[in-house]
């Protein structure tokens, strides 16, 4: 198993910007993709960037190509979404979780084994 703890949320304002970090413990991180995605309440857990175990793909919902950057250092074993121009509508929980290399690359909620409890970001107006 891998456990995952989020970081870096917080409140922001409208065209500002917030760094998230996913710290893994456990088994080795490098044998797992990451993706990052955002929940609000009522609403399905939605896909917001992925990355593949060895940095080399990465892959973006449309609502935040260009603005969201997802990184990874395996040799820190932590994971990053830099979020930039940032909009009231980023406002979510946000979650990292990680998926084994031999799954089929997803961007399901269900095609990801190991989840965080979460950080909340919420962007201002």
């Amino acid at each position: 198993q891998v456990q995952l703890v989020e970081s870096g949320g917080g409140l922001v304002q409208a065209g500002g910007s917030l760094r998230l970090s996913c710290a893994a413990s456990g088994r080795t991180f490098s044998t797992y993709n990451m993706g990052w995605f955002r929940q609000t309440p009522g609403k399905e857990r939605e896909f917001v960037a992925r990355i593949t175990w060895n940095g080399g793909s990465t892959y973006y919902a449309d609502s935040v190509k260009g603005r969201f950057t997802i990184s990874r250092d395996n040799a820190k074993n932590t994971g990053y979404l830099q979020m930039n121009s940032l909009e009231p509508e980023d406002t979510a929980v946000y979650f990292c979780a990680a998926q084994p290399v031999w799954r089929p690359v997803t961007r399901s909620p269900a095609g990801y084994d190991y989840w965080g409890q979460g950080t909340q970001v919420t962007v201002s107006s």
